[in-house]
């Protein structure tokens, strides 16, 4: 019996980490959770610069916009070449060059020569990096596990990591930007790339072949993933939640450091653990969702994470005490992930594996490509009306969206039943009876 087919054998603890029988996987997973922690310090170290160096909220949105606009502008046109690449080769020059990226900045910052243009072209860079980088990721991980059953437990161990980081990292940032200076936190970001360097030269990565058309245009090609996903009705309503989100919500972050100074009055260590505990609850939404075997009831837990997401970010932009605001922060991680890791596990379970990286360029460009008008609209509106406001009206709107969300569940349902049942995801009990009512349907293909 394989490993992809034993998953019901395994229980307890062993079941929630149970992606690790595949050795590529616990190669990626040990050096993601090095990189990603300098990943982290880095972040909450360039915010803190930023905001030293300008002490304005426009410009703290200025670089996040910098930042995550390549990813809107060449993720799509990435995922084809996704599709048609060595997926390990391509991760491997990838995080090669955010190293590099990330030696220059601490260069510029240990040599005084860092102003807030060279920050926007880096960060301008990094986007660029990133936007090849994610899609390739979150691809890579059917490449390592296959796409049986231990693919969502996967997608929800790299979600964990992700996390587990973001709730070390930033508080480490803040503790270092103290004791220290940012440039050491930019010097260890650069440092800790080695480690998922080596990880993927390690890895014993099988050849695999993705037949295409080879007179096919890299534009068709885009056309004919991009319809795939919007012709589908449960990847485009994910797609669309995902967007929302993360235009209204996800775009907090930035103004952290905002809150940290002017709010709560405080400094560098402020925000490293306001930061940091957005990272515990999305830690506790890995872990539970690590432990699900099934994907089944996945689209009312997406619609919560919005819902619990929005409410977090209302109690966080309406508090003025910490430990409520705390509180506030930790449903905004859990929520987060919550409705992120379900979406892209939904979305990595029913795509064709052909269009794969296609569809997850996609689910990039809602995240991350989203963000920097996210960034820009939350600076200027909080300008205006000030970033606790800002953040409030954020919190509503995904509250909104994700009630919407649930409203649609049963025609997403229908839809997404079929493809469960023919890749044999839905227990046999089950599917046997949705024959009965469901008549069989597909996402149309080009």
């Amino acid at each position: 019996m394989t490993s992809e087919s034993n998953t019901a054998e395994i229980s307890g603890f062993l079941s929630v980490v149970r992606s690790f029988r595949h050795r590529n996987f616990r190669l990626f997973f040990s050096g993601q959770c090095i990189s990603l922690v300098g990943t982290w310090i880095q972040g909450v170290a360039l915010g803190w610069t930023v905001y030293q160096l300008t002490n304005s909220p426009f410009l703290l949105g200025l670089v996040s916009f910098a930042g995550q606009l390549p990813v809107f502008l060449l993720t799509p046109i990435a995922g084809v070449f996704v599709d048609r690449a060595n997926r390990h080769k391509l991760l491997l020059l990838t995080q090669s060059l955010a190293m590099i990226q990330a030696t220059i900045l601490t260069v510029l910052t240990y040599s005084n020569h860092l102003t807030i243009w060279w920050v926007v072209v880096l960060n301008a860079v990094g986007g660029t990096i990133l936007a090849t980088d994610m899609p390739t990721r979150q691809a890579f991980i059917s490449d390592m596990v296959g796409h049986g059953p231990d693919l969502p437990n996967a997608v929800a161990l790299n979600s964990f990591t992700i996390n587990g980081t973001r709730m070390i990292g930033p508080a480490v940032g803040g503790l270092l930007l103290v004791a220290w200076s940012p440039a050491f936190c930019f010097l260890l970001n650069a440092v800790s790339y080695i480690a998922v360097i080596a990880a993927l030269a390690a890895m014993r990565i099988n050849p695999v072949i993705r037949p295409r058309d080879r007179d096919s245009k890299a534009l068709h090609e885009l056309a004919d993933g991009v319809r795939y996903a919007l012709h589908f009705l449960p990847i485009r309503t994910i797609l669309t939640l995902v967007a929302i989100v993360s235009l209204t919500g996800a775009s907090y972050m930035v103004l952290m450091p905002i809150f940290a100074a002017k709010v709560f009055h405080g400094g560098a260590h402020t925000l490293g653990y306001l930061m940091a505990v957005p990272g515990g609850g999305a830690l506790l939404a890995g872990i539970y969702l690590a432990s699900r075997k099934s994907v089944l009831g996945a689209g009312k837990r997406i619609a919560a994470g919005a819902v619990i997401f929005g409410v977090g970010l209302v109690v966080f932009g309406t508090s003025r005490w910490m430990p409520l605001s705390l509180v506030g922060l930790g449903l905004t991680g859990f929520g987060m992930i919550m409705q992120l890791a379900l979406s892209n596990t939904v979305l990595q379970t029913l795509v064709e594996n052909d269009k794969r990286g296609r569809v997850m360029s996609l689910f990039t460009v809602a995240f991350v490509g989203m963000a920097p008008f996210g960034s820009m609209l939350a600076g200027g509106v909080a300008e205006r009306l000030g970033a606790p406001l800002t953040v409030t009206l954020g919190g509503f709107v995904c509250i909104a969206s994700g009630i919407t969300f649930g409203l649609r569940l049963p025609a997403f349902r229908n839809a997404a039943r079929p493809i469960y049942i023919e890749k044999g995801i839905l227990p046999a009990e089950i599917a046997s009876g949705i024959r009965n009512v469901t008549q069989y349907s597909r996402p149309p293909e080009d």
